[in-house]
């Protein structure tokens, strides 16, 4: 049976527009690391107990996804920050706000939700939830 998810990958066009965005704004830390098959430092943004490895567009790594594009992502991700903090984080730095605050259903149950781009426009939901 599957568990947990470890990581994730997204294939970006920008590095450094990407470690802002993730770093700066939400809260992320970058991080390095090789893998046993090949010399290259790879890049990955950790948070909690998952991370998301970066995979660039000109520079694709394998094993990878058969179609790699940057933009093709949707990920949800759940804070303890209130939805509403992030509203005022996002307009305060230009971030478009692409929908909500709304009330969504998650894997746990109900979410208060503010949906985002990222600078490769995945869509990124960022979450509460919401207590019964």
């Amino acid at each position: 049976m599957i568990n947990s998810i470890d990581h994730i990958v997204l294939t970006i066009k920008d590095l450094n527009k990407t470690i802002d965005f993730y770093c700066n704004i939400l809260g992320m830390k970058l991080d390095e690391f090789k893998v046993s098959y090949d010399s290259e430092i790879r890049k990955c943004l950790k948070f909690g107990n998952q991370k998301i490895n970066l995979h660039e567009y000109d520079n694709l790594i394998k094993p990878g996804a058969r179609v790699p594009k940057p933009g093709t992502g949707d990920i949800c991700f759940i804070s303890d920050i209130d939805v509403f903090v992030w509203k005022k984080k996002f307009l305060k730095n230009s971030i478009n706000i692409e929908y909500g605050p709304i009330k969504q259903i998650g894997a746990d149950g109900f979410l208060l939700s503010i949906y985002v781009r990222d600078p490769d426009q995945n869509l990124i939901e960022i979450a509460n939830k919401i207590k019964s």
